[in-house]
């Protein structure tokens, strides 16, 4: 290849990386409007969960069952409180993941995964302890199907949250960020939002 044509050549190719690097952004861009359309459909399952749990309640002549005075609130408090400052962990861990600090992100990203399981601990060990089942009435039911329905979430964010911590490995593959790690992420400032919604409905409500 002559001296006149080299300039061209390189010029083409800076275009072909420029064009592959726009199209990966609109990929991206994609994927993420995808997902919070997702998220936005989620939400409307949760609130109509919710609209039936509060007209159930306002409308029930006996809405706790028989021996029950009403829920424990400290050991969910707790939960809450874990649940909700997993939140800002996540949050570093995507800071850190920006500035490439790869084993600041892999730490704060386990540490999110490890509040989200004790979560997960907690409330299995609550439902071990309840003087009540499914088929205790209105209360029982809403009660099991919305913590069941919101675990099922934070069950399936802490197996995503694995998931990404893994490919965190692969060399070079978070060299410049990664849309998955920003979807589940949203994804789990999703569901502790919920639970805060969920939390005042059940424990807080008298």
């Amino acid at each position: 290849m002559d001296s006149a044509t080299e300039p061209l050549s390189e010029t083409l190719s800076q275009a072909h990386e420029s064009e592959h690097e726009h199209h990966g952004h609109d990929e991206q861009a994609t994927s993420l409007f995808g997902f919070i359309v997702f998220l936005l459909s989620e939400s409307v399952i949760f609130l109509s969960f919710f609209a039936g749990y509060i007209v159930l309640k306002t409308t029930a002549l006996n809405w706790l069952p028989d021996g029950v005075e009403g829920l424990e609130v400290s050991t969910p408090a707790i939960n809450t409180v874990v649940l909700v400052s997993s939140s800002f962990v996540i949050y570093f861990a995507e800071e850190a993941l920006k500035k490439q600090q790869m084993w600041l992100f892999r730490g704060l990203w386990l540490l999110t995964s490890a509040m989200g399981i004790y979560f997960l601990a907690g409330q299995a060990i609550e439902w071990s302890e309840l003087q009540f089942g499914l088929t205790s009435g209105g209360f029982g039911g809403t009660f099991y199907l919305l913590t069941g329905f919101h675990g099922l979430h934070v069950l399936l964010g802490v197996l995503l949250q694995f998931y990404m911590l893994f490919r965190s490995f692969r060399p070079g593959n978070y060299d410049k960020g990664h849309t998955g790690v920003t979807e589940v992420s949203l994804f789990w400032h999703f569901v502790d939002v919920i639970w805060i919604i969920l939390f005042s409905l059940i424990y807080l409500w008298k």
